[in-house]
């Protein structure tokens, strides 16, 4: 994919090695923490610098996000390698994510692309450390950025490989679980549980501990670990949701789900159409001579028309328009309908057999509770 983002999705970057990467502009609010946090630091730890600590500050939430830049690169080029398309970078509030457009996963690749983010991390953090010790700057601002941006790269391999999503470590867990179950989608839920866990862990390790050791709370060092714990928690949440949601597609099926229908020509009068109703019952779609559905019989509409009037009324005058091409076959299922159906336009379809007779309607209503496990709603007539 060669896309250019939009512009209000942030700032293109280029491509890196074949990948497109942006600047979304939620990395401006946290360089602007970083600054915030990190600019009375560098201030205390370099006071003739003055004013020019913030810059310093800014400085190192640049470097921070080429560090991040290379993590991501590495998820991206490591999936390459397996043939996965369409990745895409983005840097962002959270420091960044790779998207793919498609993949076709097994729980070695997954584990692969994952741990591939925090092994660049660790040689940054390696190689920066002994270049360190030979190098040995002279220049305090340089040394200091140097110095933070080793430890930095370091804590953020040792966080990511963390076993719990939406962590890279995550993959971990899901991996192993996956690899034992067979299903990826119950090693995520497996895995965001991990993470939920994690969050508690992390949070109340820096709100107990000082209370227990009768210390003052650093309230910086709380508002970080609440960041990241929120982070980590809807990140968490998410997986979980959308692993639940993909373990009931098995469950959407058309030949279920639909409401049985019949057809009749679309210059059929209302009369016709009671007929129909009470005789076969179920749904009537009306349709052309090609066979093309033109709507549906609104039955709450059929009934406000006066008896004497149901021979000279046309059906259409009662039916709920169907959108062009809303047709499904009763045989499709699972994410290719859901994938099918994407493509259309309207919330119902007309559902027809090998025989292309049309024998049921399919309301987006009903395949949504059954996505979700929701009861389904009435059709607003």
């Amino acid at each position: 994919m060669s896309e250019t983002p939009e512009k209000s999705k942030g700032i293109p970057l280029g491509s890196f090695f074949g990948v497109p990467v942006s600047l979304a502009w939620s990395w401006f609010i946290i360089t602007g923490f970083i600054v915030w946090v990190f600019g009375p630091q560098v201030a205390r730890a370099i006071p003739s610098i003055g004013n020019g600590a913030y810059l310093v500050a800014f400085v190192y939430a640049v470097l921070l996000a080429l560090s991040v830049l290379v993590h991501e690169l590495a998820h991206a080029l490591t999936a390459k390698a397996f043939n996965w398309p369409g990745a895409r970078i983005e840097l962002n509030l959270w420091g960044g994510h790779t998207q793919f457009s498609s993949f076709n996963a097994t729980p070695g690749k997954s584990l692969a692309v994952s741990m591939a983010g925090p092994a660049a991390n660790f040689v940054i953090a390696g190689v920066g450390y002994v270049l360190l010790q030979l190098v040995d700057p002279v220049n305090p601002v340089v040394n200091l950025l140097w110095g933070i941006l080793v430890w930095a790269n370091l804590l953020v391999a040792i966080f990511n490989v963390l076993p719990g999503l939406p962590l890279d470590g995550g993959r971990l867990v899901e991996s192993a679980v996956w690899k034992a179950t067979g299903s990826q989608d119950r090693g995520t839920i497996a895995a965001g549980w991990a993470g939920r866990v994690l969050v508690v862990l992390i949070v109340g390790y820096f709100v107990i501990t000082p209370l227990t050791r009768n210390q003052p709370m650093d309230l910086q060092l709380i508002l970080v670990a609440i960041f990241i714990g929120g982070f980590m928690w809807v990140g968490a949440s998410q997986g979980i949701a959308h692993a639940r949601l993909r373990l009931r597609l098995p469950l959407v099926t058309v030949h279920t789900l639909m409401e049985p229908a019949t057809a009749l020509p679309v210059n059929s009068s209302l009369a016709d159409v009671t007929r129909r109703i009470n005789g076969r019952g179920g749904r009537v779609i009306l349709i052309d001579a090609a066979g093309n559905p033109h709507g549906v019989i609104d039955e709450a509409s059929l009934t406000q028309v006066p008896d004497e009037l149901l021979a000279t009324t046309p059906g259409l005058s009662a039916a709920r328009a169907l959108s062009p091409g809303a047709i499904v076959s009763a045989s499709a299922d699972g994410r290719a309908l859901i994938g099918y159906l994407a493509t259309l336009q309207g919330s119902e379809y007309a559902v027809i057999d090998e025989q292309n007779r049309i024998i049921g309607l399919l309301e987006q209503q009903a395949i949504v509770a059954a996505i979700t496990g929701k009861a389904r709603r009435d059709h607003g007539q």
